[in-house]
């Protein structure tokens, strides 16, 4: 049987581990028992948390077994990893709400009936404050918590005593899984590196136990930067908030120095068949933007989704075609003054951009066609004739299309 861990690392996806001989020797020799954390930090879940899914996936069909953890109690705190400022605080019925989102979203990606789903609000919440600190917090050095990175880049704007206690909890969940259902493996993105390492600790300090933690690369591009975010926000997974179209037309559109780290991390296609893809030139890397696309899509949504962005995607970059699959916005009669609308209203309804500034200076750049021809000026406005045939079709940049309808 293949390792799954070299099936991670050839697709590029592991960035640390505590025992890195030991973790694959485990993984290739018995069936182990690990855990993947999501704090329901909102009602849908993003693409950040489909690469936790992948490494989820990847390991399960290798034979090992998956406990995907729900923060209902992690949530109550608040992770300040990689925030500047402290994270919003969240009623008891929001985190819940949130948690009823993530279960429905998680059960179209991963097979519930081969994944232990345990929520941490049913230990976390009923500890008494004064015992944890004498059982757990007394294993915690502050120097070490301190020297964390994800301590370090708040201190200057000011961590709360509150977010503080978040690498305790954190660390006694691994402790707590461990004990009651033989995890005895953490996975997470690198940025939960620390925290990782606080449970580890923890299991060992407690129970003389040894566990390990791997951590896989976040989803960032060549520059460095995080993907998954666009003008309208995050990329999600639901398609409510980000449609099937915009999701598939995101992954069509990355730079091409991402297309090939996203095909490993982000689909089941084989590594072998990716380093073929890889040596695609020129106008040949659209086909290969195009293959992630659909996969990933494909993953999300389901195929039929896939092939109906696939669909629209073709109409508009090939013959100019208009496709029923184009996102669109419908406008009623109250939306026209002196029957026209102005471009720049037009934009921020559809959403192509967020504000009235953002709209000016992408026609001042020439960003804009409406029906095929230049918007030359930010006053310009759409007649409501030019919707006698029942819509007009915005162009923004090279590569968005958005189809505005209004049926007089």
């Amino acid at each position: 049987m293949n390792n799954v861990f070299d099936e991670l690392k050839a697709r590029g996806m592991i960035a640390q581990t505590t025992n890195e001989e030991r973790i694959r020797e485990l993984l290739g020799s018995e069936s182990v028992t690990f855990y993947i954390g999501f704090d329901p930090t909102a009602d849908s879940l993003h693409v950040g948390h489909f690469v936790q899914l992948m490494v989820m996936a990847h390991m399960q069909q290798a034979g090992h077994h998956p406990i995907a953890l729900l923060g209902g109690g992690t949530a109550m705190i608040g992770d300040p990893t990689g925030k500047t400022d402290m994270r919003k605080m969240m009623t008891p019925e929001i985190i819940e709400h949130h948690i009823e989102c993530f279960k429905n979203q998680m059960s179209k990606l991963v097979d519930f009936n081969k994944v232990t789903l345990v929520n941490n609000a049913d230990w976390l919440m009923n500890l008494n404050y004064v015992e944890f600190l004498r059982e757990v917090g007394v294993h915690f050095s502050v120097n070490q918590m301190l020297s964390a990175e994800c301590f370090k880049s708040r201190m200057e704007k000011g961590l709360s005593f509150l977010e503080f206690n978040y690498m305790l909890m954190q660390g006694y969940d691994f402790y707590y899984l461990n004990k009651n259902h033989a995890c005895t493996m953490q996975l997470g993105g690198d940025d939960q590196w620390a925290n990782i390492l606080g449970g580890i600790d923890l299991c060992r300090k407690k129970a003389r136990r040894e566990v390990f933690g791997m951590t896989f690369a976040l989803l960032t591009t060549s520059e460095g930067k995080k993907m998954g975010k666009t003008e309208k926000g995050a990329v999600w997974l639901d398609p409510e908030k980000t449609s099937p179209y915009e999701f598939f037309q995101y992954w069509r559109n990355i730079d091409d120095a991402d297309v090939i780290k996203c095909m490993n991390m982000l689909t089941f296609v084989p590594v072998e068949e990716i380093k073929e893809l890889a040596k695609a030139e020129g106008s040949e890397i659209n086909k290969v933007k195009e293959r992630l696309a659909y996969e990933v899509t494909t993953l999300v949504h389901s195929k039929e989704e896939a092939d109906k962005a696939l669909e629209a995607a073709l109409s508009v970059f090939g013959a100019g075609a208009v496709s029923e699959n184009m996102p669109s916005t419908e406008l009623i009669a109250n939306d026209f003054a002196d029957n026209a609308i102005s471009v720049i209203d037009l934009l921020i309804k559809t959403g192509l951009t967020p504000s009235r500034g953002e709209a000016r200076r992408l026609i001042e750049q020439g960003g804009v066609l409406i029906d095929d021809e230049k918007v030359q000026n930010f006053a310009a406005v759409i007649l409501i004739t030019a919707f006698d045939k029942g819509f007009v079709i915005i162009k923004k940049g090279k590569k968005t299309f958005h189809k505005v309808i209004f049926n007089k």
